[in-house]
């Protein structure tokens, strides 16, 4: 059952400039189909961009539980959208997450919601890769901790050089997945 988010203060002062954006581009914001897009506009950007307003650390840390556990574990084809900070365009594709514990697991949803919360901000792709990386290290302090994202970008499929099957890449990684060995480990599950 679909419920209406619930949205941040600044609203009304959103969609009045939404509406001078229409005016700006040639439009009439008071003609039938633009009447409410003002308002529509500023409910999706306020629910694409809820990430500033969420702590990824506290969501690992609400499901934190001790266990010797050592090995690899791996959380793949994290689904995301994100808007690109360059052009207010979206991005999207999919994460993958490997950490290796050290004392302490997280919640398997609390991976893909730290990839949601840092997606949900206007973003450059290289520098989410990091943060979702940076928080999982700085939160669970495993023996390492890797990130790969897979995104397509709209700023290059609808504007720019138009490379419509583009697919960009980036990782992060520290600790144990310095070590190559580690790293194709990783890899190959992916694959």
């Amino acid at each position: 059952m679909y419920t209406e988010p619930e949205y941040r203060a600044g609203l009304d002062d959103l969609a009045s400039h939404y509406t001078e954006i229409l005016r700006l581009l040639g439009e009439d914001p008071s003609r039938e189909g633009l009447e409410k897009t003002p308002m529509r506009v500023a409910k999706a950007m306020q629910v694409l961009t809820r990430g500033y307003g969420e702590d990824p650390h506290k969501v690992l840390t609400d499901a934190l539980f001790e266990e010797s556990y050592n090995q690899m574990v791996i959380v793949k084809d994290i689904d995301f959208f994100s808007m690109c900070e360059h052009h207010m365009l979206p991005f999207y594709g999919k994460a993958h997450v490997a950490y290796i514990p050290k004392g302490y697991i997280t919640g398997l949803s609390k991976i893909a919601r730290v990839v949601d919360i840092y997606s949900h901000r206007l973003q450059v792709q290289e520098r989410m890769t990091e943060q979702i990386k940076d928080c999982i290290e700085q939160t669970l302090h495993p023996m390492g901790v890797m990130v790969v994202v897979e995104a397509r970008h709209m700023c290059m499929q609808m504007r720019g050089v138009e490379k419509q099957n583009s697919i960009t890449t980036t990782s992060a990684f520290s600790g144990a997945f310095n070590q190559a060995k580690t790293r194709e480990e990783f890899m190959k599950l992916l694959r």
